[in-house]
């Protein structure tokens, strides 16, 4: 039976939508395929983890019957990607097996099938949406995701926490040594929701932010009470929430804090890194010693090896010596777009506030390390 006949690059942009959550090791065998459903010329595809699902659809089916099966993600998707471009591919299911025709070229797979897939189960409906651009959406993800903890304990941190108040959006990661805050408040549209919080998983956020164009394009959010829904364009991907307590960010920021300075963010981000060359991979210290109209930034490592540089700023708030984790500082610098940032410190022992004058949409905190 034929389920598709089109050109080679229109089967492999749906394929690669949705195969970017499929892991190589599962124990479920199954989940390393992706469900194919054809219903006519509509041709639906779809993966998951147990945890998330992406689905995705194109008019690129063949005949009018309804036929489902199942394949392996990655040898699909390797046969499509090693095909010349430009030219047709088939697949048709005769036994069990998929075929894979172009040219002179032929492959057969094995398939499962589709009844043993495990889809996620979702809401009759969600009890929240709201809409805002993927140009948006995509540009809060990028400013606080370095913040996310990695495979930490406390599994509420592995993930972003997202805020939706009125038609406000507010994202905030942490790993507990660093976080970072972002919202914005022009665009989107959400009917004055009550005030919600849910946290995201880690790899939620990772493939999103694959799957997000800068583009003004919408995509629509959608909140149920432990399940979140994106949908943008013909993509839809369904994840599972984090349940836990996340920590109070707001109690998190500092705020008062009297000794602050402007500084160019690519002066300070090309010094930071010539300085991070002597220092060691246990230890990434970094010492800046403020005082009078200058920073000076050094390091040192167990070969007695030493790096030292020294920026020009207008500063006139008392000397001031602290440390920091430099690959801590060199993530916000290197994510953020803007000419400048603005330091604002309390004393050696307390947090760093970096945020971007003039705009109060973006704050990120790095604790000190003692040096």
């Amino acid at each position: 039976m034929q389920l598709v006949k089109t050109q080679r690059d229109a089967l492999l942009r749906p394929l690669q939508i949705v195969s970017g959550i499929v892991e190589r090791r599962h124990t479920l065998p199954i989940l390393a395929n992706i469900l194919i459903r054809k219903e006519g010329p509509d041709v639906t595809f779809l993966s998951t983890d147990i945890e998330v699902q992406i689905t995705t659809s194109a008019s690129i089916g063949s005949g009018a019957e309804v036929v489902a099966t199942t394949v392996a993600a990655r040898k699909l998707l390797d046969i499509l990607r090693a095909l010349p471009e430009g030219g047709e591919v088939g697949l048709t299911l005769v036994n069990k097996k998929m075929t894979v025709q172009s040219g002179k070229s032929r492959f057969n797979l094995q398939t499962l099938g589709a009844e043993e897939f495990p889809t996620m189960a979702q809401p009759e409906s969600y009890a929240s949406t709201l809409t805002l651009s993927q140009k948006a959406l995509k540009h809060l993800f990028a400013m606080v995701h370095f913040s996310m903890a990695q495979q930490d304990i406390r599994y509420y941190l592995n993930g972003l926490l997202m805020v939706v108040e009125g038609n406000k959006i507010i994202v905030v990661a942490t790993d507990g040594h660093r976080l970072a805050y972002c919202c914005v408040d022009e665009g989107v549209v959400a009917n004055n929701l009550p005030r919600q919080e849910v946290i995201i998983p880690r790899k939620t956020i990772l493939e999103l932010q694959r799957l997000l164009e800068d583009s003004e394009a919408p995509v629509s959010i959608d909140l149920a009470p432990n399940q979140i829904r994106f949908t943008l364009g013909s993509i839809a991907l369904v994840s599972k929430l984090v349940e836990g307590k996340f920590p109070d960010f707001q109690r998190v920021i500092p705020a008062g804090y009297t000794k602050s300075f402007i500084i160019g963010r690519e002066n300070l981000l090309h010094a930071l890194q010539r300085v991070a060359i002597l220092t060691s991979e246990k230890f990434k210290g970094v010492r800046c010693i403020l005082s009078e109209d200058s920073v000076k930034i050094s390091s040192t490592n167990a070969d007695q090896e030493e790096a030292q540089d020294e920026i020009e700023i207008d500063y006139k708030h008392g000397a001031l010596d602290i440390g920091f984790n430099v690959s801590y500082l060199l993530d916000v610098l290197n994510n953020l777009k803007t000419e400048n940032v603005q330091v604002s410190l309390g004393d050696a022992n307390s947090s760093a506030l970096i945020t971007i004058p003039d705009d109060n949409n973006f704050k990120y905190v790095v604790m000190p390390m003692r040096i």
